[in-house]
């Protein structure tokens, strides 16, 4: 446990690597998955891949996790000697869990709990999740980190690039994004997320080849002049993982001056509403 007493919580759609929560003890709310067989818990029951497999046949839904699981969570942190708690959310524009969390931490007494909506999704909500952590660990000072993240938000983004927007659209998820009547010519959307949180489309491009380097132009330009940040690539299925390593040696040179480059799969959550062939290029501005 840090000397400043914060722990550090999220909801498994936030898709924090694994060595991250190790490293700093990040407690991870479990988002569900229900198929018609029963519920699966996100990461802990059921994988990305298995969810992407039975989708041939039935497309589950999600749900929120409940009051009372995150209440328990709170009494598990505060037996563990915390006082306070930096919770970071997938954006409320997407989920309920924001508000879930945030409702049950204004009726809890005996913890100073800090609520965040990261307006984002992925590893684009996962990199709010380092930064709470690595500053609690470091000393900063409570409201400090409340203000350094608060700023933060806007300085963290994710890419999709999706075959396909069947999913999005069956899993109501579509936001903002337009039904591409250009699917018969091929266009593929590059989502992203909308200061408010919720998905919309950046760029529509013809070919998937053509889409990937777009959306990496597109991390580039957010970048602009920055020469601190960290990257991540986060694929849907094996399927993506081969192009997604390819992916990766291109950004090294690209974007060589960043800290941290992150890479795994989807929340099998995430992957419910996006399907398999996802790949999504994420950013965070340190500087």
């Amino acid at each position: 446990m840090n000397e400043n007493k914060i722990a550090v919580l999220t909801d498994s759609g936030s898709d924090v690597p694994q060595e991250i929560k190790e490293k700093y003890d990040v407690k991870v709310i479990p988002l569900k998955i229900i198929f018609s067989d029963g519920e699966y818990i996100d990461k802990e029951t059921i994988t990305a891949q298995e969810v992407y497999d039975r989708m041939k046949k039935e497309i589950p839904k999600t749900s929120l996790p409940d009051g009372e699981l995150i209440k328990k969570m709170f009494d598990e942190i505060k037996a563990e000697g915390y006082e306070k708690v930096i919770a970071v959310t997938i954006s409320s524009g997407l989920s309920g869990t924001n508000n879930m969390v945030r409702v049950v931490a204004e009726q809890y007494e005996d913890l100073d709990i800090f609520v965040l909506d990261t307006k984002n999704i992925g590893i684009g909500s996962g990199f709010s999740v380092v930064e709470a952590a690595k500053q609690a660990n470091s000393g900063v000072e409570w409201e400090a980190i409340k203000n350094n993240l608060k700023k933060g938000v806007d300085k963290a983004k994710v890419f999709f690039h999706v075959p396909t927007l069947e999913y999005l659209q069956k899993g109501g998820r579509i936001g903002l994004v337009q039904s591409v009547v250009g699917s018969l010519m091929n266009l593929k959307p590059i989502i992203t997320c909308n200061d408010e949180g919720i998905y919309h489309t950046v760029a529509k491009v013809r070919g998937k080849s053509k889409s990937v380097r777009k959306t990496i132009e597109l991390v580039q330009e957010f970048a602009e002049n920055s020469k601190k940040y960290n990257l991540a690539i986060a694929y849907g299925g094996e399927s993506a993982r081969e192009e997604s390593e390819g992916i990766k040696e291109v950004m090294k040179k690209k974007l060589p001056d960043f800290e941290r480059f992150f890479f795994d799969q989807v929340s099998p959550a995430l992957g419910v509403h996006t399907g398999p062939g996802l790949i999504g290029i994420g950013i965070q501005i340190l500087d």
